[in-house]
């Protein structure tokens, strides 16, 4: 799998992370300003996801989703880390941490595929700095 494919595919499979994980807590969050902040989240990792979609099918390529066990594991998770504090609190903890995760992977990614083409480059910056403004913005609900 070329440089290209495998940015895109990080893209593609951390925004749907990003949008099943909000999906999720959206659900069990009863705390007005953090459901709002959550949705204008979810609302960009969909526009990642459609546009690394798009990308790679550009390419010839089709997107490589998380896999089913990825998705159990997150989904449980997520239940038991809630079942006794849903707290914005504990949510935004929870959000920080998978978003920490995708800034260490970004920028291992984008040092490892540094001559990819400039588009995704462009793309995988732009998570990049996203997932960075998460981390921030989580903060402010500790």
């Amino acid at each position: 799998m070329s440089g290209n494919t495998e940015l895109l595919n990080f893209v593609y499979q951390n925004s749907q992370m990003g949008i099943e994980s909000l999906s999720q807590l959206i659900e069990l969050s009863d705390d007005e300003e953090f459901k709002e902040c959550m949705e204008k989240q979810l609302e960009k990792y969909r526009e990642f996801n459609k546009e690394a979609r798009r990308l790679l099918e550009e390419r010839g390529h089709n997107e490589k989703s998380i896999g089913m066990f990825d998705r159990l594991k997150t989904y449980l998770m997520i239940n038991l880390q809630t079942m006794n504090d849903k707290s914005a609190s504990r949510m935004a903890q929870m959000l920080i941490e998978g978003s920490s995760m995708g800034v260490t992977n970004a920028l291992q990614d984008l040092r490892k595929y540094e001559d990819a083409d400039t588009e995704i480059l462009r793309l995988m910056r732009k998570l990049y700095k996203f997932e960075e403004k998460n981390v921030e913005t989580y903060k402010a609900f500790l």
